[in-house]
């Protein structure tokens, strides 16, 4: 016969369960999954078999949550958690962290071959369409792993390094798996220290802007800049921009460098003459925070530059992320005369699909396209297709990447009007770009289309 528990000792392990339990899903929650860690780090001490935690995030989950409303999003979280419960391997455990995060203790995987299967296993159960009545959408994962006892002995070392894991695939982009390793450590160790370089660089005022001409084909005249980010540390040589600008996105600080970089960008655009217009690359980031238009105008308007004479530049993959934060954004900013080009056209996975649903004022077609227009009857085509399609839609058009005469001639044969490339000028400095204005005012020879 089993002893009858006294009221205070049901009242006592009642609150336990609801101290480890994750009042939604019915999972367990992090304290859970600590107290699992930490008895099967203690079980196997005196012969550490390894085991695996993991950490799964849910890719694109806060534009679900935003287009349907936090009680869809709560719905599509509990059908989360009973796909996850129903997949474990034996004896592992599920838990909920937070929002759209979840974790794993799983005793039986021992190493990253079975970190990555099982990693594998929950992708193919969360692929299957989630019901909302309605409608249905889809979701994703990004997944982040350590192993017991290589990545630490500890639940909070184990916890870090599954983090770091899941961080970097985050980086890579969605449904990315990653089991943490040295290797990984010492990439994430040298992002680090660039993040560090680059923040003094910022404050320390190095990193600086450089302008390449926008011009009109027929003559080479020059009717704008775009401006580019250059960055050349003292012991680490040369940074692309495309690695510290992404960098400063991901690390949460890429508003301090845009404030920096469009502030010497306007200054600059302050000595053309007016009618010449400058170029801003907008970042991902950047389009999904609702403070991205009033920090732009606050810049503009304590640099003493017209909006009118603003140009940003969006590339589709920034508006993916969430479509409705980006089109408001872009309204906002049109409304106060800045205008709006989508780089890199032709390159997305739904181009024309952003043509219908968002307002811009240029396309800048990708050099891509640009670089095989005289060899490649497709390119040809496309670029043919694209001018035909953005002359009917009122839409200007820049061609980049133009470095031959050749293709400048094809270009302006198949009518388009505007473009930039090392034919015309590679990017350069601030004062140069004053003397180029200068040399431009007697516009080049017309370029034969014969």
């Amino acid at each position: 016969m089993m002893p009858q528990l006294g009221a205070d000792e049901v009242q006592s392990t009642r609150e336990a369960v609801l101290t480890h339990t994750d009042a939604l899903t019915g999972l367990g929650n992090r304290r859970r999954m600590r107290e699992k860690v930490e008895n099967l780090a203690a079980e196997r001490a005196e012969d550490p078999a390894p085991f695996t935690i993991g950490l799964a995030n849910l890719d694109g989950f806060k534009p679900i949550n935003d287009l349907f409303g936090h009680g869809a999003g709560d719905v599509i979280l509990t059908q989360v958690a009973h796909r996850l419960k129903a997949c474990m391997p034996d004896g592992a455990t599920v838990v909920r962290l937070g929002n759209d995060e979840f974790g794993f203790v799983m005793p039986l995987v021992f190493d990253a071959r079975g970190a990555e299967k099982m990693a594998r296993l929950i992708k193919d159960v969360l692929s299957a369409p989630f019901d909302l009545g309605a409608r249905t959408v889809r979701l994703t994962a990004s997944f982040g792993f350590s192993v017991y006892p290589f990545a630490g002995t500890d639940f909070d070392s184990l916890m870090s390094c599954a983090e770091t894991a899941l961080y970097r695939s985050k980086r890579r982009g969605r449904s990315q798996i990653t089991v943490y390793s040295q290797e990984i450590a010492e990439e994430f160790r040298r992002a680090t220290e660039l993040e560090q370089a680059l923040r003094r660089a910022i404050i320390a005022d190095d990193v600086a802007v450089h302008f390449q001409p926008i011009v009109r084909l027929a003559d080479g005249h020059i009717m704008g800049f775009e401006a580019l980010a250059r960055w050349h540390d003292a012991e680490l040589g040369f940074v692309p921009p495309n690695v510290f600008i992404t960098l400063a996105e991901e690390r949460g600080f890429i508003d301090l460098l845009t404030e920096v970089l469009l502030k010497k960008a306007a200054a600059t655009a302050l000595r053309w003459p007016e009618e010449m217009y400058l170029s801003f690359n907008l970042s991902s980031a950047q389009l999904v925070d609702p403070m991205t238009s009033l920090s732009i105008l606050a810049i503009l308007n304590r640099a003493g530059l017209d909006p009118r004479r603003l140009e940003l530049e969006i590339t589709e993959t920034a508006m993916m992320s969430d479509p409705d934060m980006a089109q408001k954004i872009v309204t906002e900013l049109r409304a106060v005369g800045i205008k709006i080009a989508l780089d890199d056209f032709g390159t997305g996975q739904s181009s024309l699909g952003r043509l219908r649903d968002f307002t811009f004022d240029k396309v800048k077609i990708d050099r891509a396209f640009v670089s095989e227009i005289t060899r490649d009857r497709p390119s040809e085509h496309i670029i043919k297709a694209i001018l035909a399609m953005c002359e009917g839609m009122d839409l200007a058009v820049i061609a980049e990447g133009i470095e031959e005469v050749e293709q400048a001639a094809k270009l302006i044969q198949l009518g388009c009007r505007l473009g930039q490339g090392y034919l015309y000028g590679k990017p350069i400095k601030a004062a140069d770009t004053l003397r180029l204005i200068a040399a431009n005012a007697q516009p080049l020879e017309a370029i034969a289309i014969a």
